[in-house]
């Protein structure tokens, strides 16, 4: 009764409470079966593609690439050790039902985020890491220069992907019709443009200039200008994890942070240094944010260090295939890449 007739005890009451849900809500952020199973493994079990420049391993079988450099840095997150990521190659077809059944703690091998799966399959997605949009390569000897014109064409779709309904939908809005070749055999799917089974192929331009350099003869066909949906490439993992979620989210921030304020592998010692308060924290120097949140002080710092920041992994895999940086540029250089305040 005296609660109820005292401001003073009422207020205490509430902040008991609130003081209690807290510490629930933040127990529950922190637990998760995946990061458990990561830390008792030793090992982060990365689920990838075959794209050149993306993801595919070197003359020495060992995987280089965009996404590959991600799971790296994810590795030095949990573990401080970039050898801890293991990858393991997947289908489009293959790769969602792997991650339900906990194959894999994460997937970086270019898939897109939608509602369906966010909802319906219940997978939780990391930041945006590369924005990018459903393409054509087609035949030159078909001799059209636009999407618009491929009317009556044959088109390899890979199936297990978002590209089935997107081309569907863009000849039914254009009017004209195509006739749509399945193909679940990722190998087979250049076998069919150049042994003549389909006039033309459709992927997220990502994978299609990862293709052109591995067709024989890359002069005889021509990527379409047109982009028939937005597919923003991000990390997938599955859910129920707070804490991993968060991990993956802002390992992909510090590299997109540190181009932001200029840092790079080369310079980060340097940025030791800086009496920006900011910077200091960012890279360690003060650990007391790393001490809050439960981390390494040197997280980002080692991050940067090895993998390096978001324009020099693009430059360094990426920009050798052709690849201009588009919308995958800083927020400040007219791109989409913008990361959340470390504080």
């Amino acid at each position: 009764m005296a609660v109820h007739s005292s401001p003073r005890g009422w207020r205490a009451l509430v902040a008991t409470t609130l003081i209690a849900a807290t510490g629930l809500a933040s127990g529950a952020a922190f637990a998760g079966p995946t990061l458990d199973r990561i830390k008792e493994r030793g090992t982060i079990r990365v689920g990838v593609g075959t794209t050149p420049g993306f993801f595919a391993p070197d003359s020495n079988g060992k995987w280089q690439g965009f996404f590959i450099d991600y799971g790296r840095a994810l590795a030095i997150t949990v573990f401080g050790d970039p050898e801890k990521a293991q990858f393991t190659t997947s289908s489009p077809q293959q790769r969602l039902p792997a991650l339900q059944a906990g194959e894999f703690d994460v997937l970086l091998s270019g898939v897109t985020v939608t509602i369906s799966r966010a909802l319906k399959l219940g997978f939780h997605f990391g930041p945006t890491i590369f924005y990018d949009g459903q393409a054509i390569l087609a035949r030159k000897e078909t001799g059209v220069k636009t999407a618009a014109e491929l009317d009556g064409a044959t088109i390899g779709v890979q199936s297990g992907t978002t590209g089935e309904l997107n081309i569907a939908d863009f000849f039914r809005k254009s009017g004209h019709k195509f006739t749509p070749v399945t193909i679940e055999d990722t190998s087979e799917f250049i076998a069919a443009l150049e042994a003549g089974r389909v006039d033309a192929i459709t992927q997220d331009s990502s994978d299609l200039v990862g293709k052109l350099t591995q067709l024989k003869k890359p002069d005889d066909y021509i990527l379409l200008p047109e982009r028939l949906s937005k597919e923003p490439l991000a990390p997938a993992i599955a859910g129920g994890d707070d804490r991993w979620l968060e991990l993956v989210n802002w390992t992909v921030n510090v590299t997109i942070q540190a181009e932001e304020w200029g840092i790079t592998s080369k310079n980060v010692d340097e940025f030791l240094k800086s009496d920006d308060p900011a910077i200091k924290r960012f890279l360690g120097v003060d650990p007391s944010l790393a001490e809050t949140i439960g981390l390494d002080p040197k997280w980002a710092y080692s991050i940067i260090k090895v993998v390096g920041n978001y324009g020099e992994i693009f430059d360094r895999h990426l920009k050798p295939l052709g690849w201009e940086r588009g919308y995958n540029n800083l927020w400040t250089k007219g791109g989409l890449l913008y990361s959340p305040p470390f504080r």
